[in-house]
């Protein structure tokens, strides 16, 4: 047989005005995105009074947001209005490894930004002396290797996999799991890998992030103020939100048992990871923060 050059990503198969208006939707989305978290990672390098811990972590989560998105919501759009929703075999796997590598980046950097916030709450007066610019800087690299070290693996075996038979993907960008049941080669060792990766990544960043939490929260419940309570409450407040969302909607795609579920609503919950989060971002964590509206209002 031939080997497949090009994949077809099948997408939502819509009719077509609706296509038209997702496409609408989604181009809005991703012009809100990208221009939201630019603006803080503008904001943040160029404002001395943005320049703590937490903001570092913001920027890096912002600029992941960024690389993520560029990574899917363009040729998804492509896609939307094209009648030949076709990507070349490399630009399949490079999409592939990108949206790992950031997500798996993104779910450290998590549980980072949830330590950092159990160091403010639980030990306030020692937290510029812990959380200087030095253990900043060792603790957001790392991060991002890890990201890359744990994703290249599996990427490259899925590189080097035969494609011979069918080169359509039930999806709207190339996911790891449905690209490499399309291959004629014997699969069981690299979904194996993968899905060790995947799981060690996913419970050993949410298990340091529960624990964070169950810290903050024990301290947040012996406060003898409430408005103490209410007011450090709601400094972790978005982060907690915007962790559940991403970490639920991972574990519904890679941890749960598929077969419950319709290809339709797996997209759904993609795309609510994929494109809906990082908008959440800029609105969510740093713009309903009067620090941040300082900043705009004295870069104007």
């Amino acid at each position: 047989m031939e080997q497949v050059t090009e994949f077809i990503l099948i997408g939502f198969q819509l009719p077509r005005p609706l296509e038209i208006f997702l496409f609408a939707v989604l181009l809005v989305i991703f012009l809100l995105t990208l221009a939201g978290n630019i603006m803080i990672i503008t904001l943040v390098c160029l404002n001395q009074h943005l320049q703590t811990p937490m903001y570092f972590f913001l920027c890096n989560l912002s600029l992941l947001k960024v690389l993520f998105v560029l990574s899917i919501t363009p040729k998804m759009l492509v896609n939307l209005v094209s009648m030949k929703k076709a990507i070349s075999f490399l630009g399949c796997v490079a999409q592939c490894y990108f949206y790992f590598f950031l997500g798996t980046t993104e779910f450290i950097l998590i549980a980072v930004m949830s330590f950092d916030h159990y160091i403010a709450i639980c030990n306030p007066l020692r937290y510029t002396i812990i959380m200087n610019g030095w253990v900043c800087t060792c603790l957001v690299p790392p991060g991002w290797m890890g990201g890359f070290l744990s994703t290249i693996g599996p990427i490259i075996l899925l590189s080097c996999l035969s494609f011979c038979d069918s080169n359509i993907i039930d999806h709207f960008f190339c996911d790891y799991t449905p690209m490499i049941k399309l291959s004629c080669n014997d699969v069981h060792f690299i979904l194996l890998l993968e899905s060790v990766l995947s799981s060690v990544v996913l419970l050993s960043s949410l298990c340091a992030t529960c624990i964070s939490y169950l810290y903050i929260i024990v301290t947040i419940w012996r406060m003898h103020s409430t408005k103490g309570r209410q007011r450090t409450f709601s400094t972790c407040a978005s982060h907690i939100t915007v962790t559940s969302i991403f970490y639920r909607s991972a574990i519904f795609m890679y941890s749960l048992p598929s077969q419950g579920h319709s290809r339709d609503v797996q997209k759904s919950v993609a795309v609510l990871t994929a494109v809906v989060t990082p908008l959440l971002n800029p609105f969510i964590y740093t713009l309903r923060n009067e620090k941040v509206k300082e900043a705009l209002k004295d870069s104007k």
